[in-house]
């Protein structure tokens, strides 16, 4: 039998497929990307997911590499999971590298692969308008929509091109009102909704230019400079 892996401190793994007896069903949001760093508009729209869709938890799935990100500006893993575990301090959210652990490297594989691991689990892919506007570019970006219900969340300057964009005009037929928010995960995709949800200035690119540095700093750490320097020692 291989041993167990050491949890980090902070770091929630996802439970277990069989645990004792047969698991209840539940619902979860499953909120990707690079998280390089971390910051208060991911918890923003996991708070926000948790109360509109009626989802039991949140799970944070820090990419190893997001292929259409340069590495060179990528921060390691473990920092970057360091990060997001410090900002899902929250009962029901999670941070894992459950995608390094899976061994895959696009969105659509990671998310098969939770299907089969869970399969009385509930998923709903989480995102901001940003990500509905450059999904295309994806890895079988379209079969994502027939997988798990899809939850879209409004981030500034990119809502009026995402909605017009080449995902949201192919699926605009299973878009679905609000007001269907709270059963979305229940119901069979492709369905998806769009928050026009109050904006959060937060994110990373806009940290690692150091913009509004002091507004977004990691719990922890006292700036995104002291962050740096610590990822720079969690190679």
């Amino acid at each position: 039998m291989p041993a167990k892996r050491k949890l980090r401190r902070g770091v929630s793994h996802p439970p277990p497929a069989r645990a004792f007896g047969r698991p209840p069903k539940r619902s979860v949001g499953l909120l990707g990307g690079s998280f390089n760093p971390a910051h208060a508009g991911h918890r923003h729209i996991s708070e926000l997911a948790i109360k509109y869709l009626k989802l039991d938890e949140v799970w944070w799935l820090v990419s190893p590499q997001n292929p259409l990100k340069p590495l060179a500006d990528m921060a390691p893993l473990k920092a970057r999971l360091a990060s997001a575990a410090r900002h899902a301090n929250h009962p029901r959210m999670r941070a894992t590298a459950v995608e390094d652990e899976l061994g895959t490297r696009y969105t659509a594989d990671t998310l098969r692969a939770l299907r089969r691991r869970f399969p009385r689990t509930r998923f709903v892919w989480l995102m901001g308008a940003d990500n509905l506007r450059q999904i295309p570019r994806w890895e079988a970006w379209s079969s994502i929509f027939h997988l798990m219900p899809i939850a879209v969340f409004a981030r500034p300057a990119y809502d009026l091109k995402a909605l017009a964009g080449k995902a949201a005009i192919r699926f605009k037929k299973y878009r679905r009102h609000l007001r269907y928010a709270g059963r979305l995960a229940s119901r069979t995709p492709p369905v998806w909704v769009f928050f026009h949800s109050r904006l959060h200035p937060a994110s990373g690119t806009s940290i690692r230019r150091g913009d509004g540095n002091q507004a977004w700093t990691i719990p922890g750490w006292s700036s995104y400079g002291s962050w740096q320097k610590a990822a720079r020692n969690m190679r």
